[in-house]
């Protein structure tokens, strides 16, 4: 390259000096704007996840408050708020300061998509069955400000509904009626049929949602003693009269005799006798999802679920005493939860609540009134139960077709009708039910916690009751 070209090319270099100055300066401006951008949204992500966590946790908790004993609008409300992510609460956060409900939140709703397809029945304050949360929070911004955005508004929307979530597992001992006056005919709507089998139905309706595997299992394996590997929910089936043990089987044998009843033997049942029908078993479903009865399995042949086979029969012949049998129940309850820790302890009792046996179908017993005596039959059963919720079970009664007469519970001082009874006996008021419409009922035994009918309906409710709240998709109806 000769001299005169070596010079042209050094002067042309030396005029590019500066170039990337300028493309910096113009550059300058983009980067910032992206590093605003990343920065400014990266907390924007962060605080929206914070406060759709804390909405979530507020409407869980609002749904867990409206469906305890007693819930109001105004007590749901604080458990919600008690959550929520506003200053003093729970979930308050740094990074969500001045964090508050929505204006018209929570909002009470009652979801016909709960009711049609969970049987989730709407007696929630303001009769509700699910609740929905709303918060908003503005947050400030960082690098955004040199363009104009001072802050950004967050909201966040979450709805629970009041039960539906499996939780621990259960021993449930269920005590039937199985007096005389289960063969009446209960002719009314809700099940048109002898009152033993819309007893029965109704258990069936608590077998076909509780779990006896865990749910993600296809299927519950081998059963041993009646009862699957790793069971969840297990059942026992008590009933009173008592039956002689040679004879119990003749309830699930589908042998079509009839079991051979017992007196109310005090103070304790000899060997010979027995009210436990069946022992607690998980093998009523052969999966942990939803499913038919397992017909194989002697529980739901007692409770009729075998084509041909009629279960429990209501026999009567010893009157009727039914403090006794609650305290077997319990004992047994009591057995199964130390063979199962973590497990909670349930009792359901069925009956018109009416107590009349005779002196001499309790042999041994006394005229004391107190445990075990022919005296003050109702307010034993009432203290029975109280022992057993004291012992932590929840204890629910079903009073069918139950009197609002004095004279059916016989001798009770103070005064006291079966409703009555049946509505003590229970560990809440909520635990409460009674299916007043039934067949042979006056009618004046309602339940003012439980407006539900018909022992399909109420075994229901109950099934609902022994699962927790859950979040639901915003929207639903």
């Amino acid at each position: 390259m000769n001299q005169k070209n070596e010079a042209l090319l050094r002067r042309s270099y030396k005029g590019r000096r500066g170039q990337v100055l300028i493309f910096f300066t113009l550059w300058l401006p983009v980067l910032f704007g992206m590093s605003a951008l990343v920065i400014d949204f990266g907390f924007i992500y962060l605080d929206n996840n914070e406060l759709t966590a804390s909405t979530q946790a507020a409407a869980l908790a609002g749904a867990w408050a409206m469906s305890q004993p007693g819930a109001t609008v105004i007590s749901t409300t604080a458990a919600v708020t008690a959550y929520s992510s506003g200053t003093g609460d729970s979930n308050t956060d740094s990074n969500l300061k001045g964090a508050s409900l929505m204006t018209g939140y929570p909002k009470f709703k009652c979801l016909n998509t709960l009711t049609s397809v969970f049987g989730l029945q709407c007696y929630g304050p303001s009769n509700s069955n699910a609740i929905t949360v709303s918060q908003q929070v503005k947050i400030p911004l960082l690098f955004l400000r040199m363009f104009g955005g001072n802050s950004a508004t967050l909201t966040a929307t979450a709805t629970a509904s009041m039960k539906g979530a499996t939780v621990e597992p259960y021993n449930i001992a269920v005590i039937f009626d199985s007096t005389q006056s289960m063969t009446n005919t209960d002719s009314d709507s809700n099940c048109s049929n002898s009152r033993i089998n819309c007893a029965l139905s109704g258990v069936r309706t608590l077998l076909l949602g509780i779990t006896p595997c865990p749910p993600s299992q296809p299927n519950c394996g081998a059963v041993t003693g009646g009862n699957v590997a790793n069971s969840v929910d297990r059942v026992s089936l008590f009933t009173f009269p008592p039956v002689t043990t040679a004879t119990v089987a003749d309830d699930y044998n589908c042998s079509g005799h009839a079991p051979t009843t017992a007196y109310y033997t005090s103070p304790a049942l000899p060997a010979s006798a027995t009210y436990q029908i069946i022992g607690f078993s998980s093998d009523y479903r052969t999966t942990g999802a939803a499913g038919s009865l397992n017909s194989s399995s002697n529980l739901v042949v007692a409770v009729g679920g075998k084509t041909g086979c009629s279960g429990i029969q209501a026999i009567g012949g010893s009157g009727t005493y039914y403090a006794q049998v609650i305290n077997t129940a319990q004992a047994s309850l009591a057995a199964e939860l130390t063979a199962n820790p973590g497990s909670q302890n349930v009792l359901v009792i069925l009956s018109d609540g009416e107590a009349s046996a005779s002196q001499s179908q309790m042999p041994g017993s006394s005229s004391s009134g107190l445990y075990m005596s022919y005296k003050q039959e109702c307010h034993q059963a009432i203290t029975a139960a109280g022992l057993a919720a004291a012992a932590g079970t929840r204890v629910y009664t079903v009073a069918y077709g139950a009197s609002a007469n004095a004279s059916d519970c016989a001798d009770a001082s103070p005064t006291i009708t079966p409703c009555q009874a049946m509505q003590q006996m229970a560990s809440s008021p909520a635990y409460f039910f009674s299916d007043y419409t039934a067949t042979q009922s006056s009618g004046a035994c309602i339940s003012a916690s439980q407006p539900v009918t018909g022992l399909s309906g109420i075994f229901q409710v109950i099934l609902q009751d022994l699962t927790g709240s859950k979040l639901v998709p915003n929207g639903t109806t």
